[in-house]
Formats: C-alpha cells, structure tokens, sequence
C-alpha cells in the first residue's frame, strides 16, 4: 500500500514514496547514492503494516522539482534545510530519522544540530562523519576505501564513464546485491538530462559548512561486513561520537546496500528499535 507524494516546499517540490495511517507515529527515511526512496520501498510497506507513519522523498537533485545547478547549492545546511522543510510541510514536529548512505550522513548532521526535532536516529552504513573523518585520517584502510571520493568530483570525465555502455559502471557499484529492476530505475533516473550530475554534486559541494559533535538522540547504527565503502575502524568508533541511548548492529556478509539487499533484516531492525525509544 505505497502512496506517492508531491511535497512543496521553499527549497521545491519533493517527490515521495510514503506507507501507514496519517496519524501515525512519523519516520523519515533518507535514500543514498545512487539511488531514490525506492530503496525504502519494503521498509515503507513494513513501518505502514505497524502503524507508522513512513515518508521517503527523493532527495535534493534527485527530485526533479529541486535540482539546482550548483555544486555549492549541495552543501549540508541545504541538505539539512530539506529534511525539516520536508518534516514542516507534513506537519511533524518531532520524528524519527532514518538514512542510508549520503542519508545517513545528513541525519547526523540533523542529529546534530537539531535534536530537538528527533525521536531517534537511525543510520546505517555510514558511522558518525567525525569518526569516519578520523579514520580516513588515521587509518590506511579507510583512507584507500574513500579514495573514489575525490575521483568523483571531476567533471564531466566521471558522468561519461558511469554512463557508457548502458551505465555498466554504475551498474557494477550495486555488486549484484540490488534487484534487477531497482538498478534499471535508478540508471533509467540518472540518465536524465542533469540528473547524475545533481546527484554527484553531494560529493562535490565541498567539506560541511561546520563541525559536527556529539549527538545525543537515541540512535542505532547499523553496519555490514563486507561494506567496501566503510571499514570497521569508523565504525566502532562511532559509539565515541553519541552520548544518548546508542545501539550497533553489525549485519555479517552484507555489503554496503543493506535495505534491498536484506530488506527483511533492516525492517526488522526498524521495528525492534523503533517502540522502545
């Protein structure tokens, strides 16, 4: 029982995917790169069945009523604007956030700089992004494993090389772990005019506009093994950088694209840690 929505907001129109009854408890769930709230999809239905209210926008550049041209229009306090601007505009004072990806890492900053709006948080796959800076600093692992980070802020050499061949660079990024027609929708997205250049602007808008801290919204983490983006270094010292009620979850032999490669398991994560805070 999938609804899709318009939601207006002053940043633009967001384009969302949403589950459950309009009074319900409410939960944001953030998409990563590449992909759309289409990798939520069986999390919404699950979260919808329980009596939440679950919301997943197609995010800034994604959404083709907010893509601006910009690098610059991509930095977090933009990225940030859109979460609550969204949350203004369904009417939810206080919610629960939840983010994979490049969604994990706005949800921190969410976490961060305004834990009066959020229930909880919920990030998987990417580790609190002072933690993971230290590692990347620190730790020659994490440092080799960020390396396409720079890579994919030239421009335009990486749009062509992800794009030829039918997208099969793009293609390979979801290492087969990803269903069939979720990766052809993704690249049949990103192959728009502008649209794979608005979603790699994220990488290129640069460093946050200001230093994340610790966040004191009960949160869990959830990471997985095989994870060739973020290595274990980052992510045990995760728990370091939160102070509230923090919870980690480790997923043996998943890779990095936990909610549609074990959707079953991360909806449960959901609805375990979701009632009891």
């Amino acid at each position: 029982m999938i609804e899709h929505l318009s939601i207006p907001t002053p940043a633009g129109t967001f384009d969302a995917m949403a589950a459950g009854p309009g009074d319900g408890r409410p939960v944001l769930l953030l998409h990563g790169f590449p992909e759309a709230a289409l990798e939520w999809a069986h999390q919404l239905a699950a979260l919808g069945a329980e009596g939440y209210r679950a919301v997943a926008p197609d995010q800034r550049g994604y959404s083709p009523g907010v893509r601006p041209e910009r690098p610059a229009d991509y930095g977090m306090d933009e990225l940030v604007g859109d979460v609550l601007g969204i949350a203004d505009e369904l009417g939810w004072d206080r919610f629960d956030l939840v983010g994979h990806d490049w969604g994990a890492a706005v949800g921190w900053h969410t976490a961060s700089r305004h834990p009066g709006r959020l229930r909880t948080l919920t990030a998987v796959s990417v580790p609190h992004p002072a933690a993971l800076a230290r590692a990347i600093r620190t730790d020659e692992d994490q440092h080799l494993r960020s390396a396409y980070m720079k890579e994919w802020r030239q421009t335009p050499a990486t749009e062509e090389r992800m794009l030829a061949d039918d997208a099969a660079a793009l293609r390979r990024m979801f290492e087969w772990k990803v269903p069939r027609g979720n990766v052809d929708e993704y690249v049949r997205r990103l192959s728009e005019p502008g649209a794979l250049t608005a979603a790699l602007n994220w990488y290129r808008a640069g460093r946050p506009d200001e230093q994340i801290g610790v966040v004191e919204v009960p949160t869990l983490y959830v990471w997985s093994t095989e994870d060739v983006a973020v290595g274990s270094t980052a992510a045990f010292d995760t728990e370091n950088w939160v102070s509230g009620p923090y919870e980690f979850r480790m997923l043996e032999d998943v890779t990095h694209w936990v909610p549609e490669e074990v959707p079953e398991a991360m909806a449960a994560l959901l609805l375990d840690f979701l009632p009891r805070r």
